[in-house]
């Protein structure tokens, strides 16, 4: 008859392995747990910087919205201003000519008046009326003849033709003015023609 003999110290091990067997399994389950719980506790944080992410979106697509708009305006009020300086440059002397329209219905009588009548006369004193109709709307305009006989010459308001002696007014006055000068507001719009005693 076969008897088994068993080691001693073999036997010792099988306890030990019996034992150690169902800790291992503890580890294995508290690993799998672990696992599961760093998962999710990672999935909360990309939770929030997707949403995070997406507001950043709405609120890109929001701005970019308010700037497209905001360039639009921009190019409507661009466009606009630009047609008002070309109708302001185009019609500028509207309101100058509106004024002049009745010099011109006047000086269109006097002509007439004269054909008619051969009254020259009557036609000179309509053509000084009307000239002095003219001088009085350039001069709320702000144009002014310029005075240059007796002055010192100044070539910033005076064009010398030619010098000529003089008894009556010393060296480097304007003795005679040949062509008038014209101010408008505080510029020179047109030099006076002028001769200066030599």
């Amino acid at each position: 008859m076969n008897t088994e003999q068993r080691d001693p110290q073999s036997g010792e091990q099988a306890v030990q392995n019996e034992q150690n067997q169902p800790e291992s399994a503890t580890y294995e389950a508290e690993g799998a747990e672990t696992a599961e719980a760093g998962t999710a506790e990672a999935s909360e944080p990309q939770d929030a910087v997707q949403a995070e992410l997406e507001q950043a979106k709405k609120l890109a697509d929001e701005n970019h919205q308010r700037f497209l708009r905001a360039q639009a305006d921009f190019d409507n009020y661009r466009r606009r201003t630009q047609k008002e300086k070309e109708d302001f440059a185009k019609y500028a002397s509207l309101k100058v000519i509106e004024q002049l329209l009745p010099v011109i219905d006047n000086f269109d009588r006097a002509l007439a008046a004269s054909k008619d009548n051969k009254d020259y006369d009557a036609l000179a004193k309509g053509i000084d009326m009307t000239f002095r109709q003219l001088t009085q709307i350039l001069a709320t305009e702000g144009l002014t003849a310029m005075e240059t006989v007796g002055t010192p010459f100044n070539p910033e308001y005076h064009q010398a033709i030619m010098q000529v002696e003089s008894d009556e007014y010393e060296e480097g006055i304007v003795v005679e003015e040949v062509q008038k000068g014209y101010m408008l507001k505080d510029k020179v719009l047109r030099p006076a023609m002028v001769k200066v005693s030599s």
